[in-house]
């Protein structure tokens, strides 16, 4: 996924909590599906930055011995710039782009 083409904004604003329970009718329910769905989103995140940061990596690195990549720091400031997974998460909710099933109770 290119999180670089999500349209969530990278600021905290303040939502009205009636729009987050008018899909599960409990404000609760939506906040679980919100924060499971960050999660994804954040491990998505973390293993495709790991992957990229993974070729840099070598096998004689010790402490003394730190080099500075331009590419690597380049690839550190796209990430940083990225909006936060519980905003992506939001944006997602709010726009009826995440599919959810609560099993029934027996």
């Amino acid at each position: 996924m290119d999180y670089k083409k999500v349209k969530a904004e990278s600021n905290t604003t303040t939502r009205d909590l009636r729009r987050f329970d008018q899909e599960t009718n409990n404000i609760y329910e939506s906040v679980v599906v919100i924060a499971r769905r960050a999660n994804q989103i954040g491990q998505e995140m973390k293993e495709e930055l790991n992957s990229k940061l993974s070729e840099f990596a070598t096998s004689t690195d010790n402490l003394e011995e730190v080099f500075e990549n331009r590419e690597q720091i380049e690839i550190a400031r796209y990430y940083e710039q990225l909006p936060k997974a519980s905003l992506i998460a939001i944006n997602e909710f709010t726009n009826d782009n995440i599919y959810y099933r609560i099993p029934e109770k027996d």
